[in-house]
Order: structure tokens, then sequence, then C-alpha cells
């Protein structure tokens, strides 16, 4: 059996890069405009973080980590998500010491292992984003908004938010009562990971995909209900917030997040050109994650999108660039060749992208990869031209060809054409 990838992983090939490069500059370009700074953190960290930070009860421990142990004895994971990941270092750093709000964000492959369909893979890649240090409604709509504009940025269109409040954690500690009690008497009914979620996580079922779950969920109390009139009150501000920056929503009461430290806000991206798995970000605040894992109280928001699901939005859209090459070099002969490599050089170090063929085949096959590269110009160096220090110029679109000085290549390519 010949050498593959591993199942839930891909090559993403010098073909596709382009569209990759455009999504990660897209995002850096928004995200640095709005006031948040890169980090990177490692992509394993130690097993315990994701146990604390995620939760035992849910499925990304449960059942979907990567992880082992080092022959140092450690027990170490990929990183199934970034947040914690953030979290550990802004508490590491004692970044929360500044006194500033710390606005972050990140990018990178993550690792779970679920079953590979379109647009999910086990090494999958996110751009997120954490605001962390402040529990005002302005940083969760801001939060929002950014997330709004990276993804026009990126080149998407026909976006929808659904947007809803978990509450305190006493709102949603009764909420979870709540829906227990609701539950218990259809448990025989609930398919079997439901079941499961009874006992350990209930607000997780809300997230069942299974027709009848969905069916018994229709008279379930909603968690809206159980708000308290503070948590209701800052529910309405975020709102305010939004519609206040024309950010449309739409409220949907089984949007929440399984886990213990999330509180409030609750918000999800959708696009409509995806299909059924139409997410492509999601996110909320989490105020009890940084003291759950050491830290001092420390009110943050944050939310993550996933690349692949991006990249499969523009390549649909046919918006696909590719790597750019201004110049293709052909040239014929030892002496031409040698002098290409020096013109290639020459190029680049101008800033002009560069591309050369090494082939040494007829001009007339060289041309015709000149032509695929989607360069602009050939430049054609013969045993004449590599003699008189001159080269020939060659517009590959209109087929117009001019004798250039070499000292003059570089304005002669950069000069506006009539």
């Amino acid at each position: 059996m010949g050498l593959s990838a591993v199942k839930g992983t891909r090559d993403i090939l010098p073909d596709e890069v382009g569209i990759w490069q455009k999504v990660e500059r897209a995002a850096r370009d928004v995200l640095s405009l709005a006031g948040y700074q890169e980090i990177r953190p490692p992509i394993f960290e130690f097993t315990d973080l994701f146990v604390r930070g995620i939760g035992e009860a849910t499925d990304v421990v449960d059942k979907e980590m990567y992880s082992f142990r080092t022959k140092g004895d450690d027990d170490i994971t990929l990183r199934p998500e970034g947040t914690a990941g953030v979290v550990r270092s802004y508490i590491q750093h004692s970044l929360h010491a500044q006194g500033d709000v710390q606005r972050l964000w990140y990018c990178g492959p993550m690792f779970r292992y679920e079953r590979p369909q379109k647009g999910r893979q086990r090494q999958f890649h996110q751009i997120g984003l954490e605001l962390l240090g402040t529990d005002d409604p302005r940083a969760d709509a801001e939060a929002i908004a950014v997330a709004t504009d990276t993804l026009k940025a990126i080149g998407l269109a026909n976006l929808s938010v659904s947007l809803n409040s978990v509450g305190s954690r006493e709102d949603r500690q009764a909420f979870r009562s709540a829906l227990t009690r609701y539950l218990e008497p259809f448990q025989d009914d609930l398919d079997p990971d439901s079941q499961a979620r009874l006992i350990r996580n209930p607000l997780r079922i809300l997230d069942s995909k299974v027709g009848r779950t969905q069916e018994l969920l229709i008279g379930a109390p909603q968690l809206l209900e159980t708000l308290c009139p503070e948590s209701r009150s800052r529910f309405d501000r975020v709102r305010s917030q939004l519609e206040a920056l024309g950010i449309t929503y739409a409220i949907d009461p089984k949007l929440v997040r399984g886990l213990d430290y999330y509180t409030h806000t609750a918000f999800e991206i959708q696009s409509d050109d995806l299909g059924a798995q139409n997410a492509v970000c999601g996110g909320g605040r989490y105020d009890g994650l940084v003291s759950e894992l050491g830290g001092p109280e420390t009110a943050s928001v944050g939310w993550a999108m996933g690349m692949e699901r991006l990249i499969l939005l523009l390549q649909e859209k046919k918006d696909a660039p590719q790597l750019p090459v201004d110049v293709y070099v052909v040239s014929k002969g030892e002496a031409a060749e040698n002098v290409a490599l020096a013109i290639a050089q020459q190029l680049r170090g101008a800033g002009i992208a560069t591309s050369m063929d090494f082939s040494g085949s007829a001009f007339k096959k060289q041309f015709k990869r000149a032509d695929r590269s989607g360069a602009t110009w050939a430049v054609i160096i013969g045993d004449a031209e590599a003699e008189s220090d001159r080269v020939q110029l060659k517009h590959l679109e209109s087929g117009e060809q001019v004798t250039v000085e070499r000292t003059d290549l570089v304005s002669a390519i950069r000069a506006p054409r009539s």
C-alpha cells in the first residue's frame, strides 16, 4: 500500500493556497483595524487544560481529543479548540496585570477525532477572537460586529446572525433543572446520546439533530424564560447595540453553549450558501473560564470560525485566486539560461513576482507553460539576447513583443499600457 494522508486530514495543494492566503489576509486586516493583536499558542497542551477548560461531560473531551503520553510521562493533547490555550497563556503571562482589556486573535490547526465530512476534517483550521477583561455589553456587540466584518471582507454576503442569552450561572442552573424535569418522562424516547446527556449535560440535548428528539423539545421550557431581570436587561442592551450597528439577528432559544463557564450572550453566524451545515462562526461570553483555569475573575467574550467552510463557500463562488505571477522567464542555450537566472533574481529583488522555466525545451513549449502560469509578461532570452545585454519582452495576452535593455526591464514592465 502506498503512502497517503491520514484519514480526516488533507493536503492543501499549491493551486488552493491562494484562497487560504486570501482568507487569512482579510481576517488579519479587519482584526488589526479593530485593535486585536495576534497570539500564537502551541498546538498541543497538557490534557488537563482541556479537561478543565472544555469539561469532562462534553463530546470533545469524552470522544474526540487526540491525547497521548510523552516519553517524559506527560499527558498531552493536540488542541481541539483555541480558547483554552489563549486563556492559559493569558494567565501564565499575567496579561491581566496590564490593566487593559486584552484584544487577541489566533489562526491555526485544531484536531478532533470525528467523522470526516464536507467542510469538516479531523485536522481543521480556525480563526478565533478573544476579548478578555470587560463585561460591558458593548464588548459582545463588538465581537459580533468584527466577526461579520471579517466574513464580509473574506467575500461572504448571505449572512445571518442567531442570538440567545444563557444568562447568569444561576439562570443557567435554573434552566438546567427545568429542562431536566421536562425531559425525564421522555427519557426512553430520546436518542442514546441525549439519554447520556440528560444526566451529565442536559443543555447539549438542545443541539441534537435527531428528529424524534427535536419533536420532544417542541414543548420544552426556553432559556430566555428563566432569565432574571438583570440578565434580561443585559441581553436587551446587547440587542440594542446590534440594532444601532445595523446588524440584523434572529433570536434562537435553542442556541446554547454546553459548558458551565459560558454566561449571557451566545451567538452563531450562518451562511445560506453552505446547505444544512451552514454555521461559519460561533461564539459567546465565557465569564467563568479564566477563574476556572486558576486566574482571576475575568469577564470575556470570543468566537471562532472554521476556515474549511469559508474556503468551500469561496470555491463555490468561483472566488479562488491563483498565486500571482507577473513575469515568466523563458530561455534557450547555456549562456541564455545563466542570464535568465540573473534576470529572474533582478525582477524578484524589485518586487516583481517571477517564475522561470528550467526545462531547456523548445521556445514553443516554454511559451505554453508561460500562458498556463497566468503571467502578464514573458521575458525571452536566446543566444543573441545573452550577448547583447538585451531581452525580448512579450505581453502574453496581446502578443505584443519589444526589445528592452536589461537596465530598463523593470520600468518597462511597470509602465502603464495604453
